[in-house]
């Protein structure tokens, strides 16, 4: 598994199956790129000017809305990972 380090988080994407109001189902590249995901794992913060470590406002199992262009996409054992700074995180979902 992947472990991120400082204010990285890594986050599984949510795909959606997107249809059009006529009911076919778009392919991979005709879809919009996914913005939503599941955080799988939480680094340790970002480290502060005073040497103390900002608690990360995201946990394990929370869902997110990210910002369209952001981190770094990786492969592990045929899934698909994202892996990108706290501060791409727009929202979580509730």
């Amino acid at each position: 598994m992947l472990k991120p380090i400082g204010n990285r988080v890594v986050i599984k994407k949510i795909e959606q199956e997107q249809t059009t109001k006529s009911g076919i189902v778009l392919t991979d590249s005709a879809k919009e790129k996914s913005n939503e995901g599941e955080i799988v794992a939480v680094g340790s913060g970002k480290l502060l000017n005073d040497g103390n470590r900002a608690e990360p406002q995201v946990k394990k199992g929370d869902k997110v809305v990210f910002q369209e262009y952001a981190g770094t996409e990786v492969k592990r054992d045929d899934q698909k990972y994202l892996i990108l700074n706290e501060e791409d995180i727009l929202a979580i979902i509730e």
